[in-house]
């Protein structure tokens, strides 16, 4: 019985004026390694591994906590770098269309990239949040858990196959 199927396998895109390294609370993250303006690609993942599942917790366990949903029974691996891209309750980066992160300020070179794991997930997938904001959640999980004034504060960064499920 195979709970989840792989269909795609390409390379990811992450911006040149990107780096790996070392973050005080969470291992590894992207940084800025350049200042990067607002609405600026900082990752692309439409070349990930696509996986098939019925819920998140079908995916392999490998692929779990770095996969992006992009459709009610669809996942897209983050490999490689893509796998440093943190969550945060205030977050730099959101997503546009279903695949890349886009910068929703300027950021500054050093600056840790982030986005909101929330932006793209509504399936039965969670995870306690560590990212030390005044505004934390503390349990991320599902989009239609996410208060409204947040889903507000995001519009324009919500991952579009969420716009249309929720319209």
């Amino acid at each position: 019985f195979i709970k989840s199927k792989v269909y795609k396998v390409c390379k990811v895109m992450v911006n040149s004026k990107v780096i790996a390294k070392e973050t005080k609370k969470t291992g590894e993250g992207l940084f800025a390694s350049e200042n990067i303006k607002r609405g600026e690609v900082v990752a692309d993942f439409s070349g990930g591994k696509v996986y098939k599942a019925k819920k998140a917790s079908d995916l392999p366990k490998e692929v779990t906590d770095y996969a992006i949903q992009f459709g009610e029974n669809e996942w897209i691996d983050t490999p490689e770098e893509g796998r440093f891209l943190n969550h945060s309750c205030e977050p730099n980066g959101g997503i546009k269309g279903k695949f890349q992160i886009i910068a929703m300020r300027d950021i500054k070179a050093g600056e840790e990239l982030t986005f909101d794991y929330e932006m793209t997930e509504d399936s039965d997938w969670q995870m306690q949040c560590k990212c030390g904001s005044r505004l934390c959640r503390k349990i991320i999980g599902a989009y239609r858990n996410m208060p409204e004034s947040t889903k507000q504060k995001y519009r324009g960064y919500i991952s579009d196959w969420l716009i249309k499920k929720y319209k």
